[in-house]
C-alpha cells in the first residue's frame, strides 16, 4: 500500500520494530519484541566506532505471560547499543514481572522504568508488545473455542477493545454485525 509519491530525499535512517506471539508447550504465551535502529551514515553519537549500516541500536524482549496476560518472566537484550552504560536498562526489566498487559499498562511501564530508572528503547518496545500479547493469546483463543464449536463468552461487559478505536464505535456497524449485544452500548456513555 504505497503512500504518494514523495519529495525529493535522502534515506538517514531505519528503524524496524517486529514482534511475535507463540503458544508454549506448558500452557504460558511468549511475546517477543526486537529492534533496530541503522542509520545509512556514520553514527558520531557514540563511543564506538558504528559505521553506516551497523546497527546503533539492537535489543529484543521476551515477556512469557500466562492467559490473564500477567508477565511471569522476561528478559531482555542489548546486543548493538551507542554506550556501554545501556546495558543498565537490562536488570530493571524484571520489575515488569507480576505486571498485566492490559488497563494501565502504560502507567505500570513508567512507574517501574521511567525516566532514568529504565531504557527508553526497551520502555517504548514494552508499550506495543500488549497489542501483540492481545493479538496473540484471545485472539487464539477465540479461534480454538470458534473451532470447538464453543460459543463466545457470555459477559455482561464487553470486550476491552470495544469503543478504543473508530471501527469499534459503539455505535458502529463492526460493532452491529460481530457483537450486536453490545451495539448502542450505554453504560460506557454514562462513564465517560
Amino acid at each position: 500500500m504505497p503512500l504518494p509519491a514523495p519529495q525529493a530525499r535522502k534515506h538517514l535512517h531505519t528503524r524496524a520494530v517486529v514482534y511475535r506471539g507463540y503458544q508454549r508447550e506448558d500452557g504460558l504465551w511468549d511475546i517477543e519484541a526486537e529492534m533496530t535502529d541503522v542509520r545509512t551514515y556514520a553514527h558520531a553519537r557514540s563511543e564506538r566506532d558504528v559505521p553506516p549500516g551497523t546497527p546503533i541500536h539492537g535489543m529484543a524482549i521476551r515477556a512469557t505471560v500466562d492467559d490473564s496476560l500477567v508477565i511471569r518472566d522476561i528478559a531482555s537484550v542489548s546486543d548493538h547499543a551507542p554506550f556501554d552504560e545501556c546495558q543498565q536498562g537490562i536488570d530493571p526489566m524484571q520489575l515488569m514481572v507480576g505486571a498485566t498487559m492490559g488497563p494501565g499498562w502504560r502507567q505500570a511501564i513508567e512507574k517501574a522504568l521511567g525516566g532514568i530508572r529504565g531504557c527508553t528503547h526497551l520502555r517504548e518496545m514494552l508499550f506495543n508488545m500488549a497489542t501483540a500479547a492481545y493479538q496473540t493469546v484471545p485472539v487464539y483463543r477465540g479461534h480454538l473455542r470458534a473451532q470447538a464449536g464453543l460459543a463466545e463468552s457470555a459477559s455482561a461487559e464487553p470486550p476491552y477493545h470495544l469503543g478504543k478505536c473508530i471501527a469499534w464505535d459503539f455505535d458502529g456497524a463492526v460493532v452491529a454485525r460481530h457483537y450486536p449485544k453490545f451495539a448502542g452500548w450505554l453504560p460506557l456513555k454514562r462513564k465517560a
